[in-house]
Parts: structure tokens; C-alpha cells; sequence
């Protein structure tokens, strides 16, 4: 085995169907990545430093070097990563990294989460389409296709 059968793949590696094509890629925004996790930083360094408090530290200024510390490497760690990740809409599925697929007249629900749009199927699968730029364009667009396929 390879290095880089280990590495999780990011991109659709479902095959696409006879006559199906790529309608639209669906590819996560830097700035979003980067502003959820500002946020998330800001919260983990106000936890620290509650729970320093808490604690009687009379150092709660740590609290908040730990938390932000903590958000950081997250954040460098999976970019790379994460910054890959694409989702592809054809004419009738949705193909996501690591072999995620369903077909468009499986989704039962399409919602808002943070900066993702979560995609919830009829069997009560959920995926993410992570750090979108613009959350109401991406539901509009699987919507259409999904009128388009019939399930609308």
C-alpha cells in the first residue's frame, strides 16, 4: 500500500453514470474556514479562562493563550485538508469526498449549520457541504436540481 491510499480523499470519487455529468462544483471558501474558526477560538479562549476562574487560578490570562493555542494548530493542521474538500452535483446525485453520494430525490430536508450546508436524507444520513461562501446560493442551487429531477 501506498502513502497516498492513506490519505482520505477529498474530491468525488464515485463514478459518474452513463449520460450523467458535473453540473456544478460545490468548493468551501477560505475566508469562511478562517471566520469559523475565529470563532471558535474566541470561545475556547472565554472556556479557558471561565474554567480558570472556576478553578481559582489567579492566572486566568492562560485560559485564553490555551484556547486560542488550541484553535490554531486546529485550524493550520486541517486546512490543507479541509480546504480540498469538494462536493460535485450532476443531474440526479450529489457525490462528496471519501465516496459520500446520495441521489437528489433521497434528500429529505437541506438546512444551515454554521457556514455549512447540512443535507439530511430520507434514511437520516447527514452531510456537510463545509465553509460555503454563500449558504443560500449553494440550497438554491441543489433545490433547482432537485425540482429538476422531480423531487421538488
Amino acid at each position: 500500500m501506498m502513502h497516498s491510499d492513506l490519505m482520505p480523499q477529498m474530491t468525488p470519487t464515485t463514478p459518474l453514470q452513463d449520460g450523467e455529468s458535473v453540473q456544478h462544483s460545490f468548493h468551501p471558501d477560505r475566508a469562511a474556514y478562517w471566520r469559523d474558526h475565529a470563532w471558535l477560538a474566541a470561545g475556547a479562549m472565554a472556556c479557558g479562562m471561565a474554567i480558570l476562574m472556576i478553578l481559582g487560578n489567579p492566572h486566568i490570562w492562560t485560559g485564553a493563550i490555551g484556547g486560542l493555542a488550541a484553535i490554531a494548530v486546529r485550524a493550520f493542521y486541517l486546512a490543507s485538508d479541509e480546504l480540498k474538500a469538494r462536493w460535485d452535483m450532476t443531474e440526479t446525485r450529489l457525490l462528496g469526498p471519501q465516496g459520500r453520494h446520495m441521489r437528489l430525490v433521497e434528500i429529505a430536508k437541506i438546512r444551515k449549520l454554521g457556514s455549512a450546508v447540512q443535507v439530511i436524507t430520507h434514511a437520516g444520513d447527514k452531510h456537510l457541504l463545509k465553509f460555503q461562501a454563500d449558504r443560500e446560493d449553494t440550497i438554491a442551487r441543489i433545490e433547482r436540481a432537485q425540482a429538476i429531477a422531480g423531487n421538488r
